[in-house]
């Protein structure tokens, strides 16, 4: 049994350990691997990992011993899903492995543009407080969440987890969702989407990419948005019109915007996010806790362990 990983080192930089999967075959690990090489590298193999790289039709077509792609992620428009089928491949995800880590950064974007903490800590190191006449100082506004309406874009495993801790900060809840109300709890209100873009102080987005989402925080929806507003992404980039979004933020039209993830990653130099005023970038850091990635390896070798014993699980092109 031969097995192949294209991309490890993201998931797997040298902190965690592939000595599970390895005992299920021959296990070739490859840090990273440009799409020119994919077929080259995955010749033979019966299963083929992968995180990012891509895996098309005409790929799979030149192997013919591959039967099992295990994505290394919950997401997975990376693989051509409709030609493996055809083909006889089964692809499996890794689903909720990072649900609470990714609720957890959105609320560490929220708080650092509410509280300014970054900006404060730049200043303090400045020598700004130990030059202050009083025993504090703020120069820029402080903002409490407790009170402030909080739209949730897609009520998931994450978008309920970050519902769970805005409940906590005593926000007031609401959600764009295929649940029924009689499926959410009391205190999460339903709301169609332009209404929840015009009347929310936050807005997170945690729904997929398809062909519905993609560029949904477009210009108009950006327009309907408050002033004071704050956009939170930490799903994926191509949700947002990304132009329009730094047209907004340079303009006044929107307060902030806090990211994890943007439409190219690495982003090209002149993406106009990367100079756009009062926006908060992290570099896909959300998935990326050590407890989130031993749950991501441990579930995908679940993935493949089931696969050989016949029943697999995770399955997402039946």
């Amino acid at each position: 049994m031969k097995i192949v990983i294209l991309d490890g080192y993201a998931t797997n930089p040298g902190d965690l350990c592939w000595d599970e999967l390895k005992q299920l075959g021959e296990c070739i690990i490859y840090d990273r691997t440009q799409p020119d090489d994919v077929v080259e590298r995955a010749q033979g193999a019966e299963i083929v990992l992968t995180n990012k790289t891509q895996l098309r039709a005409d790929q799979m077509a030149a192997l013919p011993e591959l039967k099992f792609i295990g994505v290394l992620a919950t997401g997975y428009n990376i693989v051509d899903t409709e030609a493996a089928r055809q083909r006889g491949i089964l692809v499996s995800n890794i689903p909720a492995y990072s649900t609470n880590s990714v609720a957890q950064l959105v609320f560490a974007h929220l708080l650092n543009i509410a509280q300014q903490v970054q900006h404060h800590n730049e200043a303090v190191h400045d020598g700004r407080w130990s030059n202050c006449l009083d025993f504090c100082f703020w120069d820029m506004p402080l903002l409490e969440l407790h009170g402030l309406k909080m739209g949730i874009v897609g009520l998931g495993n994450t978008g309920m987890a970050t519902a769970r801790i805005a409940l906590g900060f005593g926000m007031e809840v609401y959600a764009y969702t295929s649940k029924s109300p009689l499926q959410l709890q009391s205190e999460i209100h339903k709301m169609e989407l332009d209404q929840l873009f015009s009347e929310c102080d936050v807005v997170s987005l945690h729904c997929p990419l398809n062909s519905q989402t993609l560029g949904m925080v477009n210009a108009r929806r950006l327009q309907l948005m408050k002033p004071t507003a704050i956009l939170i992404n930490t799903a994926r980039g191509p949700l947002i019109d990304e132009a329009a979004l730094a047209d907004a933020l340079n303009q006044g039209r929107l307060a902030a915007a806090g990211l994890d993830v943007l439409s190219q990653e690495p982003p090209s130099s002149d993406n106009p996010l990367l100079t756009a005023r009062n926006c908060y970038l992290t570099p896909h850091i959300a998935w990326g806790s050590t407890a989130a990635r031993k749950r991501l390896m441990q579930i995908l070798v679940g993935n493949v362990k089931a696969y050989l014993d016949g029943h697999p699980v995770n399955i997402v092109n039946p």
